[in-house]
């Protein structure tokens, strides 16, 4: 099925130039093929990924417990399409027995949650959800019961305190030194990507590339009319018009080389006019699958056929600070590691660099190595401490300075890429040239 899927979602509506290459555009699937791709994938992730990672981190069970519109983080990737939030108070277990067996996944609930977890719970035997869970823990009896807390990950904090109370206070006194974070195992299960996802989210970022490249175009822009705050809206809309969920809204900017303060980008209520560097931040989220890119297009002047030879120069070193930064991926190295090595290396070849790089994946500001902030360009506690994997995926997200004639320029790039463990491969190519608006 997710095959037949796949090549549905490739087929091919119009034809458009990108600032990339020269590409055929695709369709999103409907809503109903959608939720059937999210759940086969999630299947195949609980199946083939997640023994892996729960072994790896010496987790044999893990508890993942949320009320309706409370959602920890976690959890809310565990559910079936279509459930849209938890129900009362969803409890799910996830039990590795080990030496090769199948995983056990349980929810204590009156009914299945989707097809992965069984439910486990009849209210009318056992009337207390908490007591029912005590019973499967003790049932199971396992060497490390992990729970979703974490210092250093947010997506991996989901228990709320009131949850965590009524746990504990359930959990039998002998078992209370079996309780670990879950947050490398959480963590792992947020950044990993299985092969099967890779094929949509290569679709997902084209998409999101699409919408760019009609969005920077004289079909949308009226040179002299439209506001950078127009263009915002438009972008929104485009999505909304796909049934592609925009997970911030997006935002366009001004330079101008004539601005008193040039290289600083302008962006509210801003007409947009001839020779304008324009600017914009957008992501979308396709079968859970989030995106982000920045992206540069340049508004030609009466007479133009290309944008003027700085601003490409200006675009050719932001693409080598992306060259040297993405050459420092090594699998185990950490995120502060990456992001010294690479500033020290632009620096030496004469670039200005600013790098704030981050993992994507089912959250757009994802868990796992923080590459540097745009206001910490130095080592930071915690995320940036965390090591690469592989099979994970990034934003590359970074801006350069270019000053020619006492005037400055900033590239802000940002292109969603995978790590193999052996290199940086971007999912639909990366921006080399501008879009032109004439």
């Amino acid at each position: 099925m997710l095959k037949q899927i796949i090549l549905l979602a490739s087929l091919t509506c119009s034809t458009a130039f990108s600032a990339n290459v020269l590409a055929e555009n695709i369709s999103p699937l409907p809503l109903k093929q959608r939720a059937t791709v999210v759940d086969e994938l999630l299947q195949q992730r609980v199946q083939q990924l997640l023994p892996e990672l729960m072994q790896q981190n010496d987790i044999d069970m893990w508890v993942l417990i949320s009320r309706e519109y409370n959602e920890d983080p976690i959890l809310k990737t565990f559910l079936p399409s279509d459930w849209l939030s938890a129900r009362r108070r969803t409890i799910l277990v996830i039990h590795n027995p080990g030496n090769g067996e199948n995983l056990e996944t349980l929810a204590i609930a009156r009914y299945n949650v989707g097809d992965v977890f069984k439910s486990a719970w009849n209210p009318e035997q056992q009337p207390d959800q908490w007591q029912r869970l005590m019973e499967v823990i003790t049932e199971h009896n396992p060497d490390a019961i992990a729970i979703n807390q974490s210092k250093d990950f947010a997506q991996a904090d989901g228990i709320t305190a009131t949850d965590k109370e009524l746990f504990m206070a359930a959990l039998p006194d002998n078992l209370k030194n079996k309780i670990v974070s879950a947050e490398p195992l959480a963590v792992s299960w947020l950044e990993k990507r299985i092969a099967a996802e890779l094929p949509y989210y290569r679709n997902a970022v084209k998409l999101a590339h699409q919408i760019i490249a009609e969005g920077f175009s004289s079909k949308v822009v009226s040179v002299g009319e439209t506001t950078t705050e127009d263009l915002q809206w438009w972008f929104r809309e485009r999505a909304a018009k796909e049934n592609l969920p925009v997970w911030f809204h997006p935002s366009v900017s001004v330079q101008r080389i004539d601005d008193p303060q040039p290289g600083h980008p302008r962006s509210t209520g801003v007409v947009i006019q001839p020779g304008d560097l324009l600017h914009v931040d957008f992501g979308i989220t396709y079968l859970r699958l989030n995106t982000d890119t920045q992206q540069h297009a340049y508004v030609l002047k009466e007479g133009e056929s290309d944008a003027p030879d700085a601003l490409k120069q200006a675009l050719a070193n932001a693409n080598k600070l992306q060259d040297i930064l993405t050459e420092q991926f090594e699998e185990t190295r950490s995120g502060n590691d990456i992001l010294l090595a690479a500033l020290e290396e632009a620096r030496s070849e004469g670039l200005e660099p600013m790098i704030y790089t981050h993992p994507i994946g089912y959250y757009g500001h994802g868990s796992g190595p923080t590459i540097g902030m745009w206001d910490k360009q130095h080592a930071i506690p915690g995320g940036g401490e965390y090591p690469l994997f592989s099979n994970t995926a990034y934003s590359i997200e970074l801006n350069n300075k270019t000053t020619f004639e006492d005037k400055a320029i900033t590239i802000m790039l940002e292109e969603d890429a995978f790590f193999d463990g052996d290199g940086v491969s971007y999912l639909n190519g990366r921006q080399q040239s501008f879009h032109l608006i004439d």
